[in-house]
């Protein structure tokens, strides 16, 4: 019998950072999750979707979709056993729309048993919004409470690959084991940082 793939569907808006997100858990997950990650590649912003295969304890796919897919990103919703959402910490014009993207990710009848990781990327930049900030411009306590989903949120910077330790183990915990029945939790930021060289 053959296995499932497991898919991981990675979406947000235009320009916040996925493809050197994807790029980044590559290389990340071929060094065992240590390792210096060097410069950043340069990136195009994704038309259609990208499938890159990361090693964590099992192969997992990712899904990237292209920000300005956002109308037809519940057409790949099917087997998506968790999801990465991410926000531009740095850019709070997009803020709104990202909300109602995320609104919409969370009321999709195909994603309820989805573990979802909300990921605030670009705290590298000095104009960035904190979680805090964040969590009451959209009153995303209040989005969570009546969400479905197991959600996870970290703060990162996919350029200076700050908090991506975390988010590979967050997909190597979440395709482990089976869904935790709704449980919401919360890791907290500090944990997500990596440590000093």
């Amino acid at each position: 019998m053959a296995r499932e793939i497991e898919i991981c569907l990675l979406l947000g808006a235009t320009g916040v950072g996925k493809s050197l997100l994807v790029t980044r858990l590559q290389k990340l997950s071929s060094q065992d999750g240590k390792g210096d990650l060097g410069d950043p590649p340069p990136t195009r912003p994704t038309v259609g979707t990208n499938l890159t295969d990361i090693m964590a304890h099992r192969k997992i796919t990712i899904r990237e979709l292209g920000g300005c897919m956002g109308p037809i990103w519940s057409s790949y919703y099917g087997n998506c056993r968790s999801l990465l959402f991410m926000m531009d910490a740095s850019n709070p014009t997009q803020l709104s729309a990202s909300c109602m993207q995320l609104l919409g990710v969370l009321s999709a009848e195909p994603l309820a048993e989805a573990s979802i990781l909300i990921l605030f990327n670009k705290i590298d930049l000095p104009c960035y919004m904190t979680t805090e900030e964040m969590k009451s411009l959209i009153r995303l306590p209040d989005i969570i409470a009546q969400a479905k989903q197991n959600i996870t949120m970290a703060e990162i910077s996919a350029r200076k690959g700050t908090g991506l330790t975390g988010v590979l183990h967050w997909l190597q915990d979440t395709h482990r084991t089976s869904n935790s029945g709704g449980q919401k939790f919360e890791i907290k930021v500090s944990s997500w940082l990596d440590p000093p060289p």
